[in-house]
């Protein structure tokens, strides 16, 4: 999977995945930080069974218009898969996000290939003070936006 190139986890890292559905990419994630001491934290909507063979801590959230529960600077990186274009409140999980997210971490937001306005989301991004924003095409049948979370610009957190 090229998507591996976008991630460079360090010892004690914490990544966030907030999605519909446990898939490559969330074993790939949990691999990934079970390498270097880190931990996953899926945030798993619109499914009642937690999968029971993920190296993670998954959590179900309630309903698409819910918020995972999570800690200011908790997460050295955000994956929001396949739930951006349906969350209720978009503007609320930019903000979960944002808030969630180290200095300097990033924001990644995949969805299915022409779901997205890719050029609006960039601008969104920028409006929520991510910086730096790029669509990358890593990932067959995915688009995929990642921002930066830059020290002491924008929210101030």
């Amino acid at each position: 999977m090229r998507i591996r190139e976008l991630f460079n986890p360090l010892p004690g890292n914490r990544y966030l995945e907030v999605t519909t559905h446990i898939d490559a990419v969330s074993y790939l994630l949990a691999s990934m930080m079970e390498e270097v001491q880190g931990r996953l934290n899926i945030a798993l909507y619109e499914s009642d069974i937690l999968p029971q063979d993920i190296e993670a801590k998954v959590t179900h959230v309630a309903d698409i218009k819910s918020l995972p529960r999570v800690m200011p600077r908790e997460h050295d990186m955000v994956i929001l898969k396949d739930i951006y274009r349906l969350h209720e409140d978009k503007n609320a999980l930019l903000k979960l996000a944002y808030r969630t997210l180290a200095n300097a971490a990033h924001i990644i937001i995949l969805e299915k290939k022409g779901v997205l306005d890719t050029k609006e989301l960039m601008q969104t991004l920028e409006d929520f003070e991510f910086r730096a924003a790029n669509e990358i095409d890593v990932l067959e049948g995915y688009d995929l936006v990642m921002a930066k979370k830059m020290h002491m610009w924008g929210n101030g957190l």
